[in-house]
C-alpha cells in the first residue's frame, strides 16, 4: 500500500486538496521508511550503552551536549514515523491495512523507546548545581535550558526507573489502544437523518442548516444513534478516567487535573481563575445572548437544534474551496505579508486534506509533525462560513508550528495554553475582514451574531466541558459510572452554562459521548478557552496601537515552547496570573453583545 500523492478531490466545492505524505515517507514500504526503523534499532542501543549511569559524570565533564544532540535526533524520527502512522490511518480509519500499520508501527516504536527511557529519568536526578554548572560552561547546552527546566518540574512525580519503564510499554495496550477503539468507532457509526445515512461530520454540520426541519432531524438521528452506542462510550470513558487516577495516584499528583497542568506549563491557580471568570461570566454572555436568539426566533426557549442555528438574514453562501483559500490569506496578509508567506505553501503543497470522505476522521487538526518537515492539516469541508472560520483556525495552527520549527524538536513543542493562540487569532482575522467588507446591516448583524457563537463555544462551553470532566474523574475515584450518572453530569453542566434560554430536548443527555478530546486528551479543553481569552486580549491591544505588534507576535509564536507564558505575553503587557486579564477577554464577548442587543432587528 503506498500513501496518497499530491491531487485533489473533485465536487459541489472546487478542487479541493489531499495530502501528499511522502514529504514524511513515499510509502509503507519504502526504503526511507525502513531505513529510520533500522535506524531507530540500533542508534537506541547505542544511545543505552553509551549513556546510561553516565549522565551526571557527563554533566561535570561537558559531555552532556552530546547526548541531548542525539536525543533530540531520536526524538526526531521517531515523530517522524508516528506522525505519518497516523495521518496515514486519519485518512482512512476503516482500511486493514492502515489499522494494521498503524498499530505494528506504535508496538515497534514503543518497544524501542524503552531503551532510551532512562534518559529523561536519570536528568532528574542530576543535582541543580551540577546543571548549574553545566550550563554556564556551556553555550550549547545552555540554549536547552528551557526543556531541562520543563523536564525537571516533573522530578516529584517521576517514579523508579522500572515502574517507569511498564507504564510506558503498557502504552499501547492501554491509553493508545482505547482512543482507537474510540476513533475507529466514532468513524464508522451512521446517522439516519430523514431517510438518508450519513457520517458524523455531515450529520452534525445538519445541526447549523437554515431550516429548522433538518436541524431536528440532524439532532433526532444523532442522539438516537449516540443513545445505543452509550454503554460502549461510557465503557471507554469509565476505563480512561481509571486508567488516569491509576498513574495520577502512583505518582502523586493531587488534583485530578494537575498532570494536565503541568504538561501545559500553567499554574493550578491561573486555571482556577479562568474557570471561576467565566462561569460567574455565564449569565451575562451564554444565558443572556441565547436568550436574545430566542426571541429573535419567536420562541420563548431555543430548542437544543437551535443553538448554532443561522440568523434568518444570515449569509448562506457556500463557498468553494478557492474563495475560502482567498478570503483567509487576504485576511492574513492585512495583519502582515509574513503571515501569508508562512501560509501560502499549505496550498500548494499537499499539506491540507479537506474533503469529506466515508471513514476518514472527523473534525479538523493540525498535526505539526516533526520540525524537519511541515504540518499538516485535517479539514473535513463542507463550504459554510465556520468551515472558512476553521480553514483559519488550523492555518493558524500550522504557522505557529511553522515557525516555532527554529526552536528545535525538544523546544518547539508549544504547551497547549498558549497553542490556540494563532489558530484563534486567524480567525479573528478572517472574521474582520469579512465584517469590513460586508456593507448590508442584516448581514452584519448576523456575521456578529455567528461570532458570538463562535466565541461562546470556544469559550463558554469548553470550560462547560472542564467542569464536566472534572466531576466525572472526581465521581470515577468512587467507582464506575453507569451511563445515566455520565449523562446527569452532562445535563448538569450544560443548563448551568446554556441558562434558561435553551431546551435541552429529549436526546441531549446522549451528546456528550461524540466530544474526542475527552478521551484523546483529558483537561485539553480549557486550552480553548485561555487561547480564545488571550487572543481577545491581544487584539485589543492590537486595535489599540498597531505599530511594531506584527513584530512582537512573531516572536512570541517563534519562541515555541522555549518561554513561560509569562514571558511570552509581558511584550504586550499582559499576565494571565491578574484576574483583570480573563476581565479583558470577556469584555470582548459582552461587547458584541452589547452591540447586538442594541441594533438588533
Amino acid at each position: 500500500m503506498s500513501v496518497s500523492q499530491p491531487q485533489s478531490t473533485h465536487n459541489q466545492f472546487g478542487q479541493l486538496p489531499e495530502w501528499d505524505l511522502s514529504d514524511l515517507y513515499p510509502g509503507v514500504e519504502s526504503d526511507a521508511l525502513k531505513a529510520d526503523m533500522a535506524f531507530l534499532d540500533t542508534e537506541t542501543k547505542a544511545f543505552e550503552a553509551d549513556f546510561k549511569g553516565k549522565l551526571d559524570g557527563l554533566a561535570k565533564t561537558g559531555g552532556l551536549i552530546d547526548a541531548v544532540r542525539r536525543y533530540e535526533k531520536l526524538d526526531e524520527v521517531f515523530g517522524r514515523l508516528g506522525s505519518f502512522a497516523y495521518l496515514n490511518y486519519a485518512q482512512n480509519t476503516g482500511d486493514g491495512d492502515r489499522v494494521k500499520f498503524l498499530g505494528d508501527t506504535q508496538d515497534k516504536m514503543t518497544g524501542l523507546s524503552t531503551r532510551i527511557l532512562f534518559f529523561t529519568l536519570e536528568i532528574n536526578r542530576i543535582e541543580d548545581g551540577v546543571l548549574d554548572a553545566a550550563f554556564e560552561n556551556s553555550a550549547d547546552l545552555a540554549r536547552y535550558k528551557p526543556w531541562f527546566d520543563e523536564l525537571r518540574k516533573s522530578r516529584p512525580y517521576q517514579l523508579e526507573d522500572r515502574v517507569e519503564e511498564l507504564f510506558h510499554d503498557k502504552y499501547v495496550t492501554g491509553h493508545a489502544a482505547w482512543n482507537r477503539l474510540f476513533d475507529e468507532t466514532m468513524a464508522s457509526l451512521k446517522f439516519e437523518i430523514d431517510g438518508e445515512t450519513l457520517g458524523l461530520e455531515q450529520t452534525l454540520n445538519l445541526l447549523s442548516d437554515k431550516h429548522e426541519d433538518k436541524r431536528a432531524a440532524a439532532f433526532k438521528g444523532l442522539s438516537a444513534t449516540l443513545s445505543a452506542n452509550k454503554k460502549l462510550f461510557a465503557h471507554i470513558t469509565n476505563v480512561m478516567a481509571k486508567d488516569k487516577e491509576i498513574s495520577d495516584r502512583w505518582r502523586g499528583y493531587e488534583d485530578v487535573a494537575d498532570s494536565r497542568h503541568l504538561a501545559n506549563s500553567v499554574e493550578r491557580d491561573v486555571v482556577d481563575a479562568l474557570e471561576k471568570a467565566v462561569r460567574d461570566a455565564y449569565p451575562r454572555l451564554s444565558h443572556r445572548y441565547y436568550q436574545m436568539k430566542a426571541k429573535w426566533f419567536g420562541k420563548d426557549k431555543l430548542d437544543a437544534w437551535d443553538r448554532n442555528a443561522p440568523l434568518p438574514t444570515s449569509d448562506d453562501r457556500i463557498f468553494d474551496w478557492e474563495t475560502a483559500k482567498t478570503t483567509v490569506l487576504d485576511a492574513y496578509g492585512r495583519f502582515s505579508p509574513k503571515l501569508v508567506e508562512v501560509a501560502q505553501p499549505f496550498f500548494d503543497s499537499g499539506w491540507i486534506d479537506a474533503a469529506v470522505k466515508p471513514n476518514k476522521a472527523p473534525g479538523a487538526f493540525a498535526h505539526p509533525t516533526v520540525t524537519t518537515a511541515h504540518p499538516y492539516l485535517m479539514l473535513n469541508y463542507m463550504g459554510r462560513t465556520r468551515d472558512v472560520m476553521t480553514l483559519a483556525h488550523e492555518l493558524g495552527h500550522g504557522v505557529h508550528q511553522r515557525l516555532a520549527a527554529g526552536q528545535g524538536e525538544l523546544m518547539a513543542p508549544t504547551p497547549l495554553t498558549l497553542a490556540e493562540t494563532a489558530s484563534v487569532f486567524g480567525e479573528m482575522l478572517t472574521f474582520r475582514a469579512i465584517l469590513d467588507a460586508t456593507s448590508d446591516p442584516k448581514q452584519r448583524f448576523a456575521l456578529i451574531a455567528s461570532k458570538i457563537e463562535d466565541m461562546l463555544n470556544t469559550v463558554v462551553r469548553q470550560i462547560s466541558f472542564y467542569t464536566l470532566e472534572r466531576k466525572i474523574h472526581l465521581a470515577r475515584r468512587e467507582g464506575e459510572l453507569r451511563p445515566e450518572e455520565i449523562e446527569a453530569f452532562w445535563m448538569e453542566t450544560s443548563t448551568e452554562s446554556l441558562g434558561p434560554g435553551i431546551r435541552l430536548n429529549d436526546g441531549y443527555e446522549a451528546l456528550w459521548s461524540y466530544i474526542g478530546h475527552f478521551i484523546h486528551a483529558p483537561f485539553y479543553v480549557y486550552a480553548y478557552a485561555f487561547g480564545d481569552c488571550l487572543v481577545n486580549s491581544l487584539y485589543a491591544q492590537y486595535e489599540k496601537s498597531s505599530d511594531g505588534f506584527a513584530e512582537k507576535y512573531f516572536d512570541m509564536l517563534s519562541a515555541g515552547g522555549s518561554k513561560h507564558h509569562s514571558e511570552l505575553l509581558a511584550p504586550f503587557g499582559l499576565d494571565a496570573r491578574d484576574p483583570q486579564f480573563w476581565s479583558l477577554g470577556l469584555s470582548m464577548i459582552e461587547r458584541l453583545i452589547d452591540e447586538l442587543e442594541q441594533t438588533q432587528p
